[in-house]
């Protein structure tokens, strides 16, 4: 495999940052869950699109297989779905939790990448996860929300997390042999037709909102998705699954210090120890490890 021109692991530093502004932006909207993620999606496909089209991406879309068409088509489902259940939970329970809940992800990466991508988890990896994961279990005792609709929400959020999991490892296989415009663009984009559908069928409003929600819809395709999944994207060409899903684990820290200073969520110890924790086994599982 090529050398990549950046670094990957700088590169997932960046990504971090840019996803751990996405929860604080979703709760300044007040637009319905489902209308910031048709509108998170269709406005990244967007922007994507004319490189897309200056790059060949439609003949190279159509001169593919039907099962690498159907794959890309797959994970774009698989993303709206992440989308959906996420971005819900985040008006049922707190950032902290929703965050963390929705990376169950390394677990359930390294698993299958071992298995079924034959990338063998390393035991570093293996460390580097059950710290960071002990840590983000810290984070959500000590901000777990209680009763009924924290709980739904909660259960939302592990949904996303699984649809997150599957959402990287189809990133890393497809990754291999697609550039990241030809990769990116049919997910985006089957992931906002599927968005768009939803919001249509539920009657969620799409329109009429004032100039500081459409700023938040731009904000979160621009920051978090173009910035942040993007670029992680970027990174799953170079770095193996469980690596980039354990290093998403620093959202949750970015997410509750960013809580703290623009929604007045002020984190409890055990959201502080957790994120020192989380940040250290980050640091053990991927130092090194591209």
């Amino acid at each position: 495999m090529e050398r990549p021109g950046f670094p990957p692991n700088l590169a997932m530093l960046v990504s971090i940052a840019a996803v751990s502004t996405a929860s604080i932006l979703i709760r300044l909207s007040e637009a319905a869950p489902i209308t910031l993620a048709t509108y998170r999606m269709v406005l990244s496909t967007l922007m994507l699109a004319p490189f897309y089209v200056r790059s060949g991406g439609v003949r190279r879309f159509r001169d593919m297989d039907g099962g690498r068409r159907l794959s890309l088509v797959g994970v774009g489902v698989v993303l709206a779905v992440h989308f959906a259940s996420w971005i819900t939970s985040l008006s049922l329970t707190s950032v902290a939790s929703s965050v963390i809940f929705v990376h169950i992800d390394p677990v359930f990466v390294a698993v299958v990448s071992h298995f079924l991508l034959g990338e063998k988890v390393r035991p570093r990896t293996v460390l580097g996860i059950a710290v960071a994961f002990a840590g983000a279990t810290m984070i959500a005792w000590g901000d777990m929300g209680l009763g009924g609709g924290s709980l739904y929400g909660d259960a939302l959020a592990l949904l996303g997390g699984v649809m997150l999991g599957v959402y990287i490892l189809g990133g890393r296989h497809l990754r291999q042999s697609l550039d990241l415009v030809s990769y990116v663009t049919p997910v985006y984009a089957t992931a906002a037709v599927v968005l768009l559908a939803s919001s249509l069928a539920l009657g969620a409003p799409l329109v009429g909102f004032p100039l500081g929600e459409y700023l938040i819809f731009l904000a979160l395709a621009v920051v978090p998705m173009i910035f942040g999944h993007t670029v992680y994207n970027w990174a799953l060409r170079y770095v193996r699954a469980p690596i980039v899903s354990i290093s998403l684990l620093g959202e949750p820290v970015g997410a509750s210090i960013l809580a703290y200073l623009f929604l007045g969520e002020q984190p409890g110890g055990w959201v502080v120890a957790g994120g020192v924790v989380t940040l250290m086994g980050i640091l053990v599982s991927a130092y090194r490890a591209e």
